[in-house]
């Protein structure tokens, strides 16, 4: 990997005492709906990759039809 391609990240440390920290669903609650739903797809997608590297799908497709 050469230099100019690898991410450069800062760690983020927050020391909050004990029972003031914020709860993750007060934190969810202020983002969009979108961005709610893209995480959400994002963490489905990674736990699929990590188990067995496959993705989900229908086995078959049916069709119904009207008699």
């Amino acid at each position: 990997m050469t230099t100019s391609l690898a991410r450069q990240t800062a760690p983020v440390v927050r020391k909050v005492r004990f029972g003031d920290e914020k709860s993750d669903a007060a934190y969810w609650r202020t983002v969009s709906f979108q961005k709610r739903i893209d995480a959400l797809e994002q963490i489905r997608e990674e736990y699929h990759r990590w188990k067995n590297n496959a993705q989900p799908g229908f086995q078959r497709v049916y069709s119904i039809v009207k008699r």
